[in-house]
């Protein structure tokens, strides 16, 4: 039995699927057949049943599984202590970040981390909160980057940094002629919105709620740069990070609509499951991270 055979059979059971195990880590799907067949001859037992569309463990199955994720997090312990020792950061680090944190906070730490630390293989996933929050559960990604904070007895979520979020429209906006807008201003306006799952969207939906707006008429587009070009065009005004709309504030592409009294605030926050192990790797970027502030270009 090695650890390489334990981690094959892990990832088996949480995926569901010996392809999907194969994808994963980068193996035939032979090969992980024959991990676990090695397995169950070592042991003498069946450890699952298998059909092209399920993987049930037997009992033997459900207690080698129990025990093989015990020693797999004791060994990455291992690794981590040692790697210590010798001050070394190596090894590979997989971030999934929401599409605001990936596009527009993340790239310059990650080229800097990338330049000090080369021998970390890194990659980033960026898609939607909720996709990302799925990447952690699957296994798929080792840090998840979203743009709030959620409960889940099986994740670890550590805010990182403050996020704030501005009304935006395009210069010729009545809103935009208004001034400085008092709240009911916002009633029955045409609003251009992330779509559902992104962490804009759930922060907007809750604004709307709490503040009881009335929506005149919404559209939904799945992307930051969309709704900017929407906005832009004149079809209605948006509640976006003011990291995602710096730029055309600055050019004048886009009019903030400041509304007396009120500042949208959120938490970027770090994602990961509970029983996680951090690599060396895993536990430097962390550190930076939870170092960056709202001043962070």
């Amino acid at each position: 039995m090695t650890v390489e055979s334990l981690r094959v059979y892990v990832t088996v059971v949480e995926q569901q699927s010996f392809s999907r195990a194969a994808e994963i880590l980068h193996l035939s799907q032979p090969g992980v057949s024959l991990q676990i067949r090695n397995l169950e001859k070592e042991f003498d037992v069946k450890l699952m049943n298998r059909s092209p569309k399920w993987v049930k463990l037997t009992e033997a199955g459900e207690l080698l599984y129990k025990r093989a994720k015990e020693m797999l997090n004791l060994y990455e312990s291992v690794k981590l202590d040692l790697a210590r020792l010798h001050y070394t950061v190596s090894g590979s680090l997989h971030i999934g970040a929401s599409f605001t944190i990936g596009e527009y906070v993340l790239p310059r730490l990650f080229s800097s981390f990338a330049k000090q630390y080369p021998d970390v293989e890194m990659g980033i996933t960026i898609a939607n909160s909720a996709e990302i929050i799925g990447a952690i559960r699957d296994n798929k990604i080792d840090v998840g980057l979203i743009e709030e904070s959620i409960e889940a007895p099986d994740l670890q979520v550590v805010p990182f940094m403050k996020d704030e979020l501005i009304i935006v429209a395009a210069e010729n906006h009545p809103l935009v002629r208004a001034g400085v807008s008092d709240f009911t201003l916002l009633q029955d306006q045409i609003w251009v919105l992330r779509e559902s799952g992104s962490g804009t969207r759930s922060f907007s939906n809750r604004f709307f709620e709490q503040a009881r707006l009335r929506i005149k008429r919404s559209y939904e587009i799945n992307s930051s740069q969309g709704v900017k070009e929407a906005v832009f065009a004149g079809l209605g005004i948006a509640i976006l990070s003011r990291w995602v709309v710096r730029r055309e504030i600055e050019d004048g592409m886009l009019k903030e609509i400041p509304i007396q009294g009120m500042r949208l605030e959120r938490n970027f926050s770090i994602v990961q499951v509970s029983n996680h192990v951090p690599s060396r790797a895993n536990e430097v970027f962390m550190e930076r991270l939870i170092k960056l502030d709202s001043k962070f270009v």
